[in-house]
């Protein structure tokens, strides 16, 4: 996690660094940068660099906090959900002076219908990935490596005794995540990203944060090619509602694979 965020960091300072550099450079006379896919970037300000280190910085701590195994309560699931909530709130609190968050995040897509294959085909897509990877022995390296093969939360569907945790476990995963980490991450972090530092760089580094913000470096791979997807959703249609969608159906896949896995005793790796 910590090279993850580290080099997600470097990467993006490089970036905008070469690229205020090179604008210097090329002075007053130079033509204006194109824009790259739809996802505007002209409300940032060079404050939003705050804005973007306090959040990537929260979830960092947050990532990397805590070493020791934490049982799950009915408590710490509700205090994530909270936090899931803040960070959200916050990156809307940032924009919503600048611009009305139905605009922002392009609530208003006529296109939406096509989440309807947008989301499904993301989620075999990602299968597909990940049983490559299988295939390909990953998760084997994983485990000579010593990495805990299995997140946290995957786990607790798997193991877990108590219904009221696995259901607000569950909501969480299903709905809370979705919405308030493509908020988050698409939402503000990447767009902010890209106005410094330009759509590549912004895309590999919030993709970055995103997988490292999950904790487990079994899934630090796959989560972050997830995350480039949902960036790909995002710029392609221009509105938040094809990444959430998305982010939506391969979660709630997930929570299915793992009540599965838990009824019918199916082999873990089919929670990957």
């Amino acid at each position: 996690m910590h090279v993850a965020y580290g080099l997600a960091v470097g990467l993006f300072l490089a970036a905008a660094g070469w690229r205020v550099f090179a604008a210097r450079a090329q002075g007053a006379d130079a033509p204006p940068v194109l824009p790259v896919g739809k996802v505007a970037v002209w409300i940032y300000r060079p404050l939003d660099l705050v804005g973007m280190a306090v959040i990537a910085g929260v979830f960092y701590l947050l990532a990397v906090g805590g070493k020791e195994p934490v049982t799950m309560s009915v408590g710490i699931v509700l205090f994530s959900i909270m936090f899931l909530f803040l960070m959200a709130a916050v990156s809307v609190a940032i924009v919503i002076r600048r611009m009305h968050p139905v605009r922002w995040l392009g609530l208003r897509w006529k296109e939406w219908p096509w989440v309807l294959l947008i989301a499904p085909g993301t989620v075999v897509c990602m299968w597909v990935f990940f049983a490559g990877l299988q295939g390909l022995g990953y998760m084997d390296l994983m485990e000579r490596l010593g990495v805990e093969k299995v997140q946290e939360t995957v786990e607790l569907f798997q193991k877990g005794k108590d219904p009221a945790v696995l259901i607000l476990m569950a909501f969480a995963a299903v709905i809370v995540a979705p919405i308030c980490e493509e908020v988050v991450f698409r939402g503000y972090l990447y767009p902010a990203a890209k106005r410094f530092a330009g759509p590549w760089v912004a895309a590999v580094c919030t993709a970055l944060m995103f997988s490292a913000a999950h904790g487990n470096m079994a899934a630090l791979l796959p989560l972050f090619v997830f995350g480039l997807v949902l960036v790909a959703l995002y710029e392609f249609t221009g509105s938040i509602w094809a990444p959430v969608a998305a982010h939506f159906l391969f979660n709630a896949a997930t929570v299915a694979v793992q009540m599965l896995v838990r009824v019918y005793g199916l082999p873990e790796t089919a929670g990957l």
